[in-house]
């Protein structure tokens, strides 16, 4: 197992991905052809479930480089398992609040006696002979950062061995500051910033997605690595808005 977006990032490569949360093969399959550099498969908030997954990680297109990763449901062995079984590259795990919910999720991730998975691979090792051979190294772990006990753990979330990105939630950050939906309020910002600046400090890559009370350029110039730059429906509703726009429609 190669895992081309865990090596860019360690090389301190700039890495633009989406989140696919619609249950259609061929709009994962058209999105996979525009150079993402990776896709988060959201199991916990879109209506995907384990067997969509592995048929939307099945329907990128063979010559794309977009790494496929999945955003678990939760922080659980089994789920962890399921994902990384069907062919994910990595992980996306929801609220780590702590060093010890970091290290549950690494050692989910990897085989024994380093962690807790279980070996039976499927479709992952299926046309890859040296995958139980690399999987533990490969494999992306993505600890989400949502909630301000996370924020005042980060420094020992970034030390965990085995945490690749920290990657900020701004919209459960919010509403764990008291401040639902307003993402640019200070408070949510410098919680942001002090993520960002314990990934900087621990070398390990910091992640943001677009709403972050910021715009992405303003972001990307900072030096976040692992940019999420909307989802597949924000793409289909601004194309149909821009089509609107240009035709001077008002619906």
């Amino acid at each position: 197992m190669e895992n081309i977006l865990k090596k860019n990032l360690k090389a301190g490569k700039q890495q633009y991905g989406t989140w696919i949360t619609i249950e259609s093969p061929i709009v994962c399959e058209l999105m996979s052809s525009f150079g993402f550099d990776y896709f988060v498969i959201d199991t916990e908030h879109a209506p995907l479930d384990h067997l969509m997954a592995q048929t939307l990680i099945q329907a990128m297109r063979p010559d794309t480089k977009t790494t496929p990763i999945v955003r678990v449901w939760w922080n659980d062995l089994v789920a962890i398992k399921r994902v990384l079984d069907i062919g994910a590259h990595g992980v996306v795990v929801p609220w780590i609040n702590n060093k010890k919910d970091a290290e549950m999720a690494v050692k989910a991730t990897r085989y024994a006696p380093a962690g807790l998975r279980g070996c039976g691979p499927r479709r992952a090792a299926m046309f890859d002979p040296d995958y139980l051979l690399t999987a533990d190294e490969e494999i992306l772990v993505v600890a989400q950062i949502e909630t301000v006990e996370a924020v005042s753990n980060i420094n020992d979330i970034c030390s965990t061995d085995g945490i690749d990105v920290v990657y900020i939630g701004p919209s459960d950050l919010s509403a764990s500051h008291g401040h639902l939906g307003n993402m640019s309020h200070p408070d949510i910002q410098t919680a942001i910033d002090k993520v960002y600046d314990a990934a900087r400090d621990h070398g390990i890559s910091a992640g943001i997605h677009l709403g972050s009370g910021k715009t992405i350029p303003e972001r990307i110039a900072k030096g976040y690595d692992f940019c999420t730059l909307g989802n597949d429906l924000f793409y289909l509703k601004a194309g149909v808005q821009n089509q609107f726009k240009e035709l001077g429609l008002s619906k």
